[in-house]
């Protein structure tokens, strides 16, 4: 019989916030950002917000925490938001999109590998029913699959899986909290991502008002807070409860394309979004067998059975999560995504 997962309502509640706000970076991106230029719009997300959070903490890691935030912000940000975007670029509208959204079914692989939990028939086929799901909303027909950009699909996607999981692993240092895990994470990502960015892109670009608000917006509320919201939270959810979480940032941007920006939705898509929906609250009950007890890390707080998830979307007309780029910009035909997964800002 299934059973409540660890976690209130309103934690959950609260944890979902972070890939709602993800959702809205496509919008945000297609109207008021400078078009292609998906790194230096990672860049701007992490880097500043981590910095942000470091200056309010005023903590840094200690001893093996180097390392673990440097492996943690990677995986989360520094691999995740390049990859995304690689993939966002390479893919027809909404197929990108459609890998992030089998996120849940990743987590729960490595749950099973790394936390020795379990999964049920009952958590894989609500996993797939939400990656069903999302397909409906944002899939638009058929197109060739360029092969690099599936690669970086799976491994976008494989990349946050693995965050979320060894986060839930590691915990957190004793005496040290979400805002600062949250500081560390980004401000390391952000690092990794800034070289790249040079490197690809250039110089970065001039910025009008609209862009300047636009990143103040991504930098503050869209990564400071959600990916704060979202490390909270974790520490007080299981990692398929915030696996099951990510379809929800696919399913805003559809949301806000149809409110703010014009487009419609078709009852297939209204099919998709009650489908997928269904699957997240699913999601946050189980039948899972009790984990193997697993020891933990050294100098490190419990993981207090929890974990995260940053499973952005990508899609034409949608966008991620903590981290996508639009598929289509203004004046650009381009199939791009950002922050989910847009959320792994």
């Amino acid at each position: 019989m299934a059973t409540r997962r660890p976690g209130s309502s309103a934690v959950i509640a609260v944890t979902a916030l972070a890939p709602v706000s993800w959702g809205t970076t496509y919008a945000v991106t297609t109207e008021f950002l400078p078009p292609d230029r998906p790194l230096f719009t990672a860049l701007m997300r992490a880097l500043p917000a981590g910095l942000l959070l470091l200056a309010l903490t005023r903590v840094l890691p200690r001893g093996s925490w180097w390392v673990k935030a440097a492996v943690l912000g990677a995986l989360n940000i520094g691999a995740f938001f390049p990859l995304l975007f690689v993939a966002a670029y390479r893919l027809p509208g909404g197929t990108a999109a459609v890998v992030g959204s089998a996120g849940p079914l990743f987590v729960v692989g490595l749950s099973a590998l790394l936390l020795g939990q379990r999964p049920t028939l009952r958590t894989l086929l609500t996993g797939l029913v939400a990656a069903f799901g999302v397909s409906l909303v944002v899939l638009r027909g058929a197109g060739a699959l360029d092969l690099t950009g599936v690669l970086a699909a799976v491994a976008s996607t494989g990349s946050m899986a693995a965050g979320t999981v060894l986060t839930k692993r590691w915990g957190r240092p004793d005496g040290v909290g979400p805002l600062a895990l949250t500081g560390w994470q980004l401000t390391a990502g952000g690092l990794l991502i800034m070289p790249l960015a040079l490197l690809v892109e250039g110089a970065p670009p001039a910025l009008d008002a609209p862009a300047v608000g636009g990143y103040l917006y991504l930098a503050l509320a869209n990564t400071a807070v959600a990916y704060w919201l979202w490390f909270r939270g974790i520490g007080q959810l299981t990692a398929t409860q915030a696996g099951f979480l990510g379809p929800l940032s696919p399913l805003t941007a559809a949301v806000v394309g149809w409110a703010a920006l014009g487009q419609a939705l078709t009852p297939v898509q209204i099919a998709g979004m009650a489908l997928a929906t269904g699957a997240t609250l699913a999601g946050q009950f189980t039948g899972d067998r009790r984990p193997r007890p697993s020891a933990p890390a050294e100098n490190s707080a419990p993981a207090e059975n929890t974990a995260l998830t940053e499973n952005t979307a990508l899609t034409e007309n949608t966008a991620p999560a903590g981290n996508t780029v639009p598929a289509e910009r203004k004046g650009h035909a381009t199939t791009t995504a950002l922050p989910v997964p847009a959320p792994r800002g």
